[in-house]
């Protein structure tokens, strides 16, 4: 068993697709601990997991915490790195090991996000190349410098991570993650994509498109008026509210938001120049991307104009 690196899954009602990731992470070379956070689950998985599993950490966490079960699930951990896995992704042999040598390697290194492959097929995930890309300056790190991480493919250094105080509980999941890099990035450590330490994702069915559009907008809200200046805390608020009126729930879900934004205005902190200026980097250089893209798109669909003789 591998004493650097333990693997903390979350899961919520999906007895079936976290039953084969622990199957496959138990498969690994590694063979890491392995530590469940079921959030308040009625399927029967505790049951079934402490039966199958025995030598599996599973946490019942009674209630549904969101993306704060993971903190539950640290806080049990004893090595040195936690890699974080949803249920229904999975580390590829090798990758655990390899985070492990690449962080004992880069000491100003506090989290790595792998690379994500889709499903049986393998196609890269989008948001891994636009990780690879990165304007940032990445001079001695292992790799491209970022300024977040995918939650369920991504390493800490447990310490780090108990530090920084995990998920914010209020977020609950959809975006939780921004809050924590912000948080690790101000703190003066790095945030790197590593390519060579990689998880597949089997994308489960079972997801609410409507509350995670919601619940994304009410997070970006929140951690805006947290972290980030006035221009764009009212800028996300906006769009928060705007996402409510486009499925006409303003009036069911309106008044919790406006709670949830005074919570967040009273703990506000706003990150360093530094930190603003890495995401304004970011955000150019995506906007840059897109422009280029859509460049590239019209100019292929436009016919060629038409010669001389052709309008004769």
């Amino acid at each position: 068993m591998n004493a650097r690196i333990s693997v903390v899954v979350l899961t919520h009602n999906r007895v079936r697709e976290v039953t084969r990731t622990i199957e496959r992470l138990l498969s690994l070379p590694e063979k890491p601990p392995v530590i469940v956070a079921d959030n308040g689950s009625d399927d029967s998985t505790v049951a079934e997991l402490e039966r199958r599993f025995p030598d599996v950490v599973t946490i019942a966490c009674g209630a549904n915490l969101g993306a704060a079960g993971r903190n539950r699930a640290v806080m049990r951990a004893t090595t040195d790195y936690v890699a974080f896995s949803d249920d229904d992704t999975s580390w590829e042999p090798g990758s655990l090991a390899e985070a492990v040598r690449v962080l004992d390697a880069a000491p100003r290194v506090a989290v790595l996000s792998g690379k994500v492959l889709v499903g049986d097929e393998r196609w890269l995930d989008p948001t891994c190349s636009r990780m690879s890309a990165s304007p940032l300056a990445s001079e001695g790190l292992p790799g491209p410098s970022l300024i977040g991480y995918m939650a369920g493919a991504c390493v800490f250094r447990t310490a780090l991570f108990r530090e920084i105080g995990g998920y914010e509980p209020r977020l609950f999941i959809g975006g939780e993650e921004e809050l924590v890099a912000l948080d690790v990035l101000e703190a003066g450590h790095a945030i790197v994509y590593c390519d060579s330490v990689a998880t597949t994702h089997w994308p489960s069915p079972s997801r609410d498109a409507s509350l995670r559009q919601r619940m994304l907008a009410r997070n970006a809200a929140l951690i805006a008026w947290l972290r980030l200046p006035l221009p764009e805390a009212f800028a996300a608020t906006w769009r928060a509210f705007a996402a409510l009126m486009r499925e006409r729930s303003l009036a069911r879900h309106g008044p919790s938001l406006l709670r949830d934004l005074l919570w967040a205005i009273r703990r506000r902190r706003v990150v360093s120049a530094r930190i603003i200026r890495m995401r304004r980097q970011v955000r150019d250089a995506e906007r840059d991307l897109a422009f280029r893209r859509d460049y590239r798109r019209v100019r292929r669909s436009r016919p060629a104009f038409p010669s001389n003789e052709s309008r004769q």
